[in-house]
């Protein structure tokens, strides 16, 4: 999948929007349009084009081991957060997998209201 590939995918994800926050660079964020958290990041690392997604910590060690394309997010909490290359060994599938997990981990939490006595 190509970086420009994935901003068309993530134009299809409903609830979500894409902007560029950052005046000095090319950066995209995918973001909640409610919220307006972010559920992923596009940049460029190392002359390369990435993505960084939120994800389950036993999950994000899982994928850093069965692809190369896969490492602990780049400048973001190494625990939760995966950067994935494009155009790397990691399917199309795999990857939009991945921000579906991203957008739901990062979606407004619904708290239940608690029952008085």
């Amino acid at each position: 999948m190509t970086k420009e590939e994935y901003i068309e995918y993530c134009k299809t994800i409903v609830g979500a929007s894409l902007d560029n926050p950052f005046e000095d660079t090319e950066a995209l964020v995918a973001r909640h349009s409610d919220t307006r958290k972010w559920f992923a990041l596009i940049m460029e690392v190392g002359g390369r084009d990435v993505v960084n997604l939120k994800c389950e910590p036993m999950e994000a060690d899982f994928l850093r081991t069965a692809y190369e394309g896969v490492t602990a997010g780049y400048h973001m909490n190494k625990t939760h957060w995966n950067t994935v290359y494009f155009e790397s060994d990691v399917p199309r599938e795999e990857i939009e997998n991945m921000t579906m997990k991203s957008f739901e981990l990062t979606m407004k939490k619904v708290r239940k209201k608690s029952k008085s006595k």
